[in-house]
């Protein structure tokens, strides 16, 4: 019989709980979310909601320990209703977090992202790149998805409403978006049109292959204890970003709402 991978939540283990995880599978998962407007038709803490379900179903398979749900973004699109930090104080919070567990004999942090976007995208990377570097943990930090593939990397669109409704279809209206065209300004929506297309199955498959490669990865790190496939996976996800830092800059917050204003200028 096989033995099941231990795993906790850190939040609810006690110290000798959590030194036994630590001794057999050095793995620390943050799923990281937000409180960000995705359109009249998503909810808010979607990619919470996204980043605790891969992270959970993920950690079963491979052990480790579960941090808590962490839903402070930034470089965020700007809307009344979303809630966020700055760049520069996102970049100092994982750094710290991230040293902290280094420094504790964590091997591996995976840090799954359910919010995501151009320069928020680039700028995890280069932290978790500094991470590797400056405190020799290695740090997987990417969206679930894109370990799928990149083109699925939507806002409100059919790719994100597909996975809700695997997940908690309780907390999807597409009722508000109308019959009309859609503006990203007032639908949220970067990406394929979710109206008649996103759908329960969809959702199922994405993240039945999300989790999947998350397993696989985190495996692999443990098995190599190298960041040289860390490094080529952030060298060869930069590469498609190359003509929105031309056009929009490297400071995240800057260039997210210059990519914004473009967006919903051009619809």
């Amino acid at each position: 019989m096989t033995t099941a991978p231990l795993w906790g939540r850190y939040a609810e283990l006690r110290p000798d709980q959590l030194a036994h995880i630590r001794a057999a599978t050095p793995v620390a998962y943050l799923p990281w979310g937000g409180l960000a407007w995705h359109g009249p038709h998503l909810p808010l803490g979607l990619d919470g909601v996204i980043a605790e379900t891969v992270s959970e179903r993920a950690i079963k398979r491979t052990g480790g320990v579960l941090l808590p749900l962490t839903c402070w973004p930034a470089a965020s699109l700007l809307h009344q209703d979303t809630v966020g930090i700055s760049s520069a104080t996102l970049r100092a919070l994982l750094d710290d977090i991230l040293s902290g567990l280094a420094r504790n004999g964590w091997r591996v942090a995976v840090l799954i992202s359910g919010h995501y976007g151009p320069a928020y995208d680039l700028m995890i990377m280069d932290i978790a790149a500094q991470a590797i570097d400056r405190h020799d943990i290695l740090t997987l930090a990417v969206p679930p998805l894109a370990l799928v593939d990149e083109e699925m990397l939507d806002h409100g669109g059919l790719w994100e409403s597909s996975v809700l409704l695997a997940v908690r279809p309780d907390l999807i209206d597409m009722t508000p978006l109308g019959d009309g065209p859609l503006n990203p300004a007032t639908s949220g929506i970067v990406g394929r049109d979710p109206r008649n297309t996103a759908s329960t199955s969809l959702g199922i498959s994405a993240l039945g292959l999300a989790v999947e490669r998350m397993v696989l990865a985190v495996a692999d790190l443990l098995d190599r204890d190298d960041p040289a496939p860390l490094h080529a996976l952030y060298a060869r996800r930069r590469e498609r970003y190359q003509t929105f830092v031309a056009r929009y800059g490297s400071d995240p917050d800057v260039a997210t709402a210059a990519w914004w204003h473009d967006l919903a200028r051009s619809a």
